[in-house]
């Protein structure tokens, strides 16, 4: 009886330094992340202890949110240019910057049978709308721009293109029938390396500029520990096979 309450009360120690030890850490974070990061942050947070605050959206809003002081301890980003630029105007530590992700582009619809594996359904189909995410703002609409415009369909296509201000609100003109296709990433539609419904085409990496995806320290966390700790648990193998998993490639 002795022995068993001198473990309970190890434990109970043991306990209550996690708790004192335990951090909370404010993530800005791309779109197209959505699924894998909230997977990654529930194993985190049950290994460590650690409470992490996830907010979704384009990287190109949150650029422009950080630089007007938002709160935020670490961005994951669809692309590299926002974190290094962030370094460079001093908002992020210096050198902390990693690309955790290589993200995909794909041309979907939520109608099984609409889109060819070919994409050949961009010249030859009947649809209406066309969905994509703003370039200005979102890497992914960037993409499908320069898609379009390597297959010589960016001016043709003019009267059909609905823009999303994000690559999660472009998902949504699709999947609610608002635009027949569009394009969105892998990851969106994809469930253990699988698109899981509708019909896709996966686009040529060639016809893209490559989406690189990076995360990166902001300066106001620079001696948050949970923050480190979270970049850190991103390049774990646990880390890595949920980002596979989503259709990612990796560095």
């Amino acid at each position: 009886m002795k022995i068993l309450k001198v473990l309970i009360a190890a434990a109970l120690m043991a306990l209550q330094g996690q708790v004192a030890m335990a951090g909370e850490v404010n993530a800005a974070v791309a779109a197209n992340f959505t699924e894998p990061m909230q997977m990654i942050v529930a194993e985190f947070q049950k290994e460590t202890g650690h409470t992490v605050k996830l907010s979704f959206g384009s990287s190109g809003k949150f650029y422009s949110q950080i630089k007007e002081g938002a709160p935020f301890d670490i961005f994951l980003a669809a692309d590299v240019k926002n974190p290094k630029l962030l370094q460079k105007e001093g908002l992020a530590v210096e050198g902390s910057d990693f690309i955790y992700a290589l993200g995909k582009l794909v041309l979907w619809s939520a109608q099984p049978g609409l889109v060819d594996d070919q994409g050949h359904v961009l010249r030859k189909g009947k649809y209406n709308k066309i969905a994509y995410a703003d370039p200005k703002l979102a890497p992914y609409g960037l993409a499908a721009r320069e898609t379009l415009e390597d297959m010589n369909l960016w001016n043709v296509l003019q009267n059909k293109l609905v823009t999303g201000e994000s690559i999660a609100q472009t998902y949504q003109f699709i999947a609610s029938g608002n635009a027949e296709i569009g394009f969105i990433a892998l990851s969106q539609v994809t469930k253990d390396g699988k698109v899981s419904e509708g019909s896709y085409w996966l686009v040529p990496a060639q016809l893209y500029n490559p989406i690189r995806q990076g995360a990166v320290l902001l300066s106001n966390a620079k001696d948050n520990a949970a923050a480190k700790a979270l970049l850190a648990y991103l390049k774990s193998d646990k880390a890595k096979a949920v980002i596979r998993s989503f259709g990612y490639g990796l560095p």
